[in-house]
């Protein structure tokens, strides 16, 4: 590997190259001003927001060092560290490759058409010195004119294209400023004073750019003012806790997810999810209000309106086990029902303050979200608070029983937070908007705990809310979502669910029916049906009246059963055909939500 000089003026400096586009490699040297004798480094083995070790390491190899001019001899002391016998007089300077084929907002990706990293991926740890100011230098390739590169981080001496050197105050802040580097869109606004940037990469010809901006900054608007609105009341903080933000977008066939950061986020979502010109992003709305986003850009804006909000509520307002993060091993909390939850309950409850969508359009988004968790057996198993506490071994490693084992601290908590908000309204005393700001000042926009939570909410609504947060955050009893909507002018209706719900299964119908999930308590499960089983056909009736079908969809299954209330399932299981009883339920329903009183509805949708 060539050495490249580093032109460090920081304790701690780092340099990135594009090594190579088509091996996919980028090429990282550290220089560690003053080394201790025995130095060590070390890389993340996860990264915050994103709760599962997935050992970044995997991809560094070729690690040199050297002082002076000399090799320097390396120990690996374990998966992810190594330590370096120094002199403590002179440089450290450690070479080294990392591998980057990975896209998605969590890792890194390089190749001919696209450079992104987070800094979890890339740069060492140098153990003793992360409070010391940090410093990067990015540089361009010469074969690449056209690209260009953003950022989070302070630029101290960059080009007009972003290459160049930033600074950070320390290894947290590097390692929370994501890059994206490539011949990207971009576009800017101003949101409550505050200069935001939005970068796309591979957006098609057709994309609107101007519409994403406008409606972006609709968002960030809402969300400075449900935070700052009030800057005279001793209720609101005094002024956002970021300068500048950044979105970086990867606009992708097929994907979606999003990743918060202290002023940026990484997300990627469908290309066809993306608003495009001539092609309006919305579909007639059945109110006199402004055309509604269609379902795809709903979603993406649903996604844009989560991940601004985590500026507040978990990158600043955070669990107090968050305070220093452990970036070589799983950092545990109870309260990711607060901190994940709470944000889906307001991203799309800000999409409907920022006039994005409509009541109608909320309702229904609402409904999803209670259906989705109604639909998994695995919230009678398992609380938020225990959901929290397992995300690294359960949330983010899911299989055919997770939906039977476990419920999810993003759409239960959410609920949670709705019941909150909604007993608290009702109530006549407070809402969660004015305990979101409390708890801010209370915590000083920093750690907090579940205490900090209960004492919140006690002094402003004026009693304690001890019992419902056992029940609803520490308990697997169901919510209490009817009666409380119902008194908030909503109407709860109760349909017949979808036949896959009915039948208590997951499936994918991609080259015939395959089971993908048999969820606990249902006709399947009874039936002796398992994930992995091809379905293949199925017998009705019995004797000479007896018929056999075939299936290709499970739509087909009651074409061919008709009114019958019990049949045979023929199935393919580890090569072995199976003929198994299935008795076909009748009552199991799915919610609607539709308004009752919109002046009700009005009080709560439209407060902040």
């Amino acid at each position: 590997m060539t050495r490249r000089p580093t032109n460090a003026t920081a304790a701690v400096h780092y340099r990135v190259d594009l090594q190579s586009l088509s091996a996919h490699l980028f090429a990282v040297t550290l220089t560690i001003a003053k080394p201790a004798a025995l130095q060590r480094v070390s890389l993340p083995v996860w990264i915050p927001g994103s709760y599962l070790v997935r050992e970044f390491a995997k991809n560094l190899q070729q690690l040199q060092a050297h002082q002076g001019g000399h090799a320097v001899a390396l120990s690996q002391l374990d998966k992810c560290s190594w330590q370096a016998r120094c002199q403590t007089n002179q440089a450290l300077v450690l070479q080294y490759e990392i591998y980057a084929l990975d896209n998605s907002v969590r890792t890194a990706w390089l190749d001919g058409a696209r450079g992104f990293f987070n800094g979890t991926s890339l740069f060492l740890r140098v153990e003793g010195q992360e409070a010391l100011p940090h410093e990067l230098t990015l540089s361009a390739h010469p074969d690449l004119p056209d690209w260009q590169l953003a950022t989070g981080l302070t630029p101290a001496k960059t080009t007009r294209n972003g290459f160049g050197t930033y600074l950070a105050s320390d290894y947290g802040e590097l390692v929370d400023c994501p890059v994206e580097m490539g011949p990207f869109w971009h576009g800017a606004f101003v949101a409550g004073g505050i200069p935001h940037r939005f970068v796309v990469a591979g957006a098609p010809p057709a994309f609107d750019g101007e519409q994403l901006l406008a409606d972006t900054q609709r968002i960030c608007e809402a969300e400075i003012q449900f935070w700052h609105g009030a800057r005279s009341s001793k209720r609101a903080p005094a002024k956002p806790p970021h300068k500048t933000y950044c979105f970086m977008l990867n606009a992708v066939d097929d994907g979606y997810g999003g990743l918060e950061h202290r002023n940026s986020t990484a997300l990627i979502c469908k290309r066809q999810d993306l608003p495009r010109l001539g092609h309006p992003a919305r579909a007639p709305s059945v109110n006199p209000s402004p055309e509604q986003p269609t379902e795809g850009y709903k979603t993406l804006l649903g996604l844009i309106s989560h991940e601004y909000f985590h500026t507040w509520n978990v990158k600043r307002l955070r669990p107090a086990e968050f305070t220093d993060y452990d970036y070589g091993r799983e950092n545990y909390t109870q309260l990711l029902w607060f901190f994940e939850g709470f944000t889906s309950y307001y991203d799309d409850l800000l999409l409907r303050r920022a006039h994005l969508i409509d009541d109608v359009a909320y309702l229904k988004l609402l409904t999803k979200t209670i259906n989705q968790v109604l639909q998994t057996p695995g919230r009678a198993v398992q609380s938020v608070a225990q959901a929290s506490m397992d995300a690294w071994v359960k949330y983010y490693r899911q299989d055919e029983n997770t939906p039977n084992a476990t419920v999810s601290y993003y759409t239960k908590g959410a609920l949670v937070a709705l019941c909150l908000d909604l007993t608290l309204r009702q109530e006549g005393k407070t809402s969660l908007d004015v305990v979101m700001r409390a708890l801010w000042l209370r915590c000083q926009g920093g750690p907090m705990t579940e205490a900090d939570l209960a004492a919140t909410l006690e002094a402003l609504g004026g009693r304690s809310y001890a019992s419902e947060v056992a029940q609803w955050v520490h308990g697997t009893a169901d919510l209490p979502l009817q009666s409380l909507l119902t008194a908030q002018g909503v109407k709860v209706l109760e349909e017949p669910a979808q036949l896959a719900q009915r039948l208590g299964l997951r499936v994918t119908e991609t080259a015939g029916v395959q089971i993908k999930t048999v969820l606990r308590g249902g006709a399947a499960e009874q039936a002796g049906l398992a994930a992995g089983d091809e379905w293949l056909g199925l017998e009705v009736g019995s004797g000479k009246s007896a018929s056999a079908w075939r299936i290709n969809k499970l739509d087909d299954l009651m074409l061919y059963a008709a009114s019958a209330s019990k049949i045979y399932v023929l199935v393919a299981r580890d090569k072995r055909l199976l003929k198994l009883p299935l008795t076909l339920p009748q009552s199991v329903t799915t919610w609607r939500l539709t308004a009752r009183d919109s002046q009700l509805i009005g009080q709560w949708l439209n407060a902040a």
